[in-house]
């Protein structure tokens, strides 16, 4: 056997992402199993030799936390079995949202997460399109923050749309917006919203002028679709042509289908870091298995990454 070969596994919550990343990469699948015990606990093995290996561990952490909870123990077991670097990719990162006290009283939970991943033995984190670029600092081990903007760029210049320009949801979301504007030579304009708790926005304003334009709204994340559909018809009743989304994350919990059913949205784009519930017509899903597999065959091969993240 090769000296420190690559070994790719997948968590049960990315299993179809992570079987398209190993093909892109040109490797199969490692082989492990996931035995479960009669009151729900469970206990992943690994069916091959890792001893000296790179291990790569592909796992969404999108709810339930069990997702979380099997990455630690794979990443765990990986480490007891003589692994020589274990690397934690992770598509979707779950609790990104709880990235600071934002009331009284209330846990930090992306900062939790990752000192459990860094006490399971993680050399190595590989995760797209954080909620706050800021939690790569929670991490006492190297972190590739990789973005969805190489897929989502060149489709949406594809469209071909004649007056485009980008639009902001909130002020948080400016930067993210900004850069895709500058990738397609537009303008941007911004959403205002007030929100009275979560999930729910009970007022959006919008800074400038979409009267006869094609907007795509950037974020990184649609969870309830409630924001998303608020601004689409905004937009819309503001003038706009048509009103597209592009959004890394699709959570899309509670009423999101409903919503983006009965909404002016033309089209949703989002990436497979989530397997879509179910699928539905105006959500165009594109890979990011690519974008992976040229990053995790980078770092194994140590070669430099910056060129990934240049004008990102």
């Amino acid at each position: 056997m090769a000296y420190n070969p690559i070994k790719i596994f997948a968590g049960s919550a990315s299993m179809d992402l992570a079987q398209k990343i190993a093909a892109s990469y040109g490797v199969e699948l490692g082989k492990h199993t996931l035995l479960r015990f009669s009151d729900g606990e469970f206990q992943p093995a690994y069916e091959e030799s890792v001893r000296g290996a790179s291990v790569f561990i592909i796992q969404s952490t999108y709810p339930p936390a069990e997702n979380l909870m099997e990455l630690l123990l794979m990443v765990d077991a990986a480490k007891r079995a003589s692994a020589n670097k274990v690397v934690a990719v992770i598509p979707y990162f779950g609790m990104a949202r709880q990235d600071r006290k934002d009331r009284p009283r209330c846990a930090i939970g992306a900062k939790l997460v990752a000192n459990l991943l860094c006490a399971a033995g993680i050399d190595r984190v590989m995760t797209l399109d954080l909620h706050a670029d800021a939690i790569q600092g929670f991490f006492d081990v190297p972190v590739d923050h990789l973005y969805a903007s190489p897929i989502f760029v060149p489709y949406l210049k594809s469209l071909n749309l004649p007056n485009l320009v980008i639009a902001a949801p909130d002020m948080g979301g400016t930067k993210r917006a900004n850069a895709y504007a500058s990738f397609l030579n537009t303008e941007m304009v911004i959403g205002y919203k007030h929100r009275k708790k979560a999930n729910e926005v009970s007022e959006m304003r919008v800074l400038g002028d979409v009267m006869g334009r094609d907007v795509v709204i950037v974020d990184d994340m649609v969870d309830t679709a409630g924001t998303l559909t608020m601004a689409a018809d905004l937009l819309h009743g503001l003038g706009a042509t048509s009103v597209r989304a592009v959004c890394s994350h699709a959570v899309l919990s509670g009423p999101a289908y409903e919503r983006i059913e009965k909404s002016s949205l033309t089209e949703l784009i989002v990436t497979d870091t989530i397997p879509l519930k179910k699928p539905h017509p105006k959500i165009k899903v594109l890979t990011v298995a690519d974008v992976f597999a040229d990053v995790m065959y980078k770092v194994y091969t140590h070669q430099s990454i910056s060129d990934n993240f240049l004008g990102k």
